[in-house]
């Protein structure tokens, strides 16, 4: 049998993750002295919570070593192979933490998403189809190495203050979002974060990250999804509602959605949203 482990940096609830027939290992979260474990001890809802009552800028850790060794050692049997999916390593020590976890174990093979998020979690759906297709795992690895060059993730924010506290932007950068009603647009790319652009509003945001998805070009026969952050998907779905030239009469309701959970959300803040896919015109094999 082989066994798929990922990090909650792939903003999967437990009952997705259930459903799908993976194991999430958690990131940790910290605000001060206190540490949580991310969706574990510490609820998207209580994350948002925290972020909106206190100034504290909440720091993430990876998993470490330790811990992909317990977990995989508690749930394979003999002869099972397993699949690490991990967040970006240019993003998180998880994927040297995994490598090194899992050194002494055999049929263990560990993958770099090199994305994060929604992006993630299209890899992460990915390999559960493979494996349901009856692929080997040295296959099913090949495939998602490949398949991860074509992921884009472009995602509108309130602020870049986030990014540039967790050293994920310049402060440069981040002097885009601190003007008044000003909406930055970012991509991740190969591990990296970038600043597409900006717009003045939730509306000019939203053009322009549906600009910026039509230039890349949706493959609607791939899997793609969005994500939020905050308290509620209320801008996600007006965004859904306002970009529907996108989808070409795909039904909104079989779209992937998932919330931003407490590692993600450190770096997007409150009222983010993030569309994640497979770019046209990228080779995958």
């Amino acid at each position: 049998m082989i066994r798929i482990f990922v990090d909650s940096g792939c903003d999967l609830s437990q009952k997705q993750a259930a459903a799908l027939g993976v194991t999430i290992l958690p990131l940790h979260v910290r605000f001060k002295e206190q540490e949580y474990l991310d969706g574990v001890t510490m609820t998207p809802d209580e994350f948002y919570a925290k972020l909106v009552e206190t100034d504290v800028f909440p720091k993430t850790s990876q998993i470490p070593p330790f811990q992909y060794e317990e977990a995989l050692q508690s749930e394979m049997q003999e002869k099972d192979e397993a699949i690490i999916l991990t967040i970006a390593s240019k993003l998180s020590g998880c994927y040297h933490s995994a490598l090194l976890g899992t050194r002494e174990m055999k049929h263990v093979y560990v993958v770099d998403s090199e994305t994060c998020s929604m992006g993630e979690q299209l890899l992460v759906r990915k390999a559960c189809m493979y494996r349901e297709a009856g692929l080997d795992a040295e296959t099913i690895v090949s495939r998602l190495e490949a398949e991860r060059k074509q992921i884009r993730i472009i995602a509108l924010l309130n602020t870049l203050e986030y990014l540039k506290k967790g050293g994920r932007i310049s402060a440069v950068k981040a002097m885009a979002g601190r003007v008044l009603g000003i909406k930055p647009v970012i991509q991740i790319v190969d591990g990296e974060v970038s600043l597409l652009g900006t717009a003045r509003g939730s509306k000019g945001g939203g053009n322009l990250l549906m600009q910026y998805v039509q230039k890349e070009g949706l493959h609607l026969d791939e899997p793609f999804g969005m994500v939020y952050s905050g308290f509620d998907d209320h801008m996600l779905q007006k965004y859904i509602k306002d970009s529907a030239v996108l989808y070409e009469g795909k039904d909104p309701a079989s779209f992937l959605i998932s919330r931003m959970g407490a590692v993600i959300g450190s770096y997007a803040g409150n009222d983010g949203i993030g569309f994640a896919f497979f770019a046209k015109g990228i080779a995958s094999r």
